[in-house]
């Protein structure tokens, strides 16, 4: 989950979540140790409004992110699967520069990441196919650096809960089609920056969603096509009140790769966005490695 967005045109934007940072095989998991790190780059030099159009002026958001991720799957067995935990640990570099309003640059640590209980089925058919998945129950502590008089923040000062499902399906024995889907919910923010002259601010409640599909090339290495979604469902609140126009939307999609050797993986994945409102749309760059123990 990098540090990597900042709502454009709305006053309270939604916290960072996990846009491409999983993809190729993520339902795959299996009893053991996974310590990974993952570096996020992203730029944006297009902001939109509302209605998707783009804010004139000369605007542009730049953010690199590292998050260090340790996840523990156990032996023992819990509704047919096995049960394992999570934490993750961001940092981040934000520089955001526009004509309409938010500026500044802040680096630190993100806000702490931690899935107290999930559970992995790995040994499951569908349709008479191999079936991989995974529910995971995140939530997200207000751990992060923040400053309430800066409209730039590497912390969002909230609690979150951003719980999501993974699959993967093995139609053959070189193809394979992954997807994460996450609910998110956000409270309030008690808070919120000195510029908007208000007592709390809440961000609305949102889907999104990572999806992939590759094909092993050649042994241990997969080339393909992934992609990520994210539709807020219901609208931001200040001081209690619903703020019209304010949902949030982007889809992002392009090539990558992912390299396996032994215990160790490789992943390298871009993304150009599209179809933004009231969010930046820009280009993402995700290297990932990942080892199993």
């Amino acid at each position: 989950m990098a540090l990597t967005d900042l709502s454009a045109a709305a006053d309270v934007p939604l916290p960072p979540v996990n846009l491409g940072e999983t993809s190729f095989q993520d339902g795959i998991a299996f009893p053991g140790w996974l310590v990974e790190e993952t570096f996020v780059y992203y730029d944006a030099n297009s902001f939109t409004d509302s209605k998707g159009k783009d804010i004139p002026g000369s605007n542009r958001s730049t953010a690199m992110s590292a998050v260090t991720h340790v996840a523990w799957i156990s032996n023992f067995r819990l509704f047919g699967g096995v049960y394992g935990a999570e934490v993750l640990l961001p940092l981040a570099d934000l520089d955001v520069d526009t004509d309409f309003g938010p500026n500044g640059r802040e680096r630190g640590m993100g806000d702490l990441i931690v899935g107290p209980l999930f559970i992995q089925w790995s040994d499951s058919k569908l349709f008479g196919m191999p079936y991989f998945h995974r529910f995971n129950l995140d939530f997200v502590l207000p751990t992060g650096e923040y400053r309430q008089n800066s409209p730039v923040n590497v912390g969002s000062n909230i609690y979150t809960f951003n719980p999501y499902y993974a699959f993967t399906l093995i139609p053959t024995e070189r193809l394979e089609v992954s997807a994460r889907l996450h609910y998110l919910w956000c409270s309030e923010n008690s808070d919120p920056f000195v510029g908007l002259g208000a007592d709390n601010t809440q961000p609305g409640q949102a889907f999104h969603a990572n999806f992939a599909a590759s094909y092993e090339m050649l042994k241990g290495l997969r080339l393909g096509l992934n992609g990520y979604y994210l539709q807020q469902l219901t609208d931001d609140r200040v001081d209690g009140d619903d703020q019209a126009a304010s949902k949030e939307r982007i889809l992002g999609i392009g090539p990558g790769l992912k390299y396996t050797y032994e215990r160790m993986s490789i992943y390298l994945n871009t993304y150009h966005e599209t179809a933004a409102e009231n969010r930046p749309e820009g280009f993402r760059g995700i290297f990932r490695l990942s080892m199993a123990f």
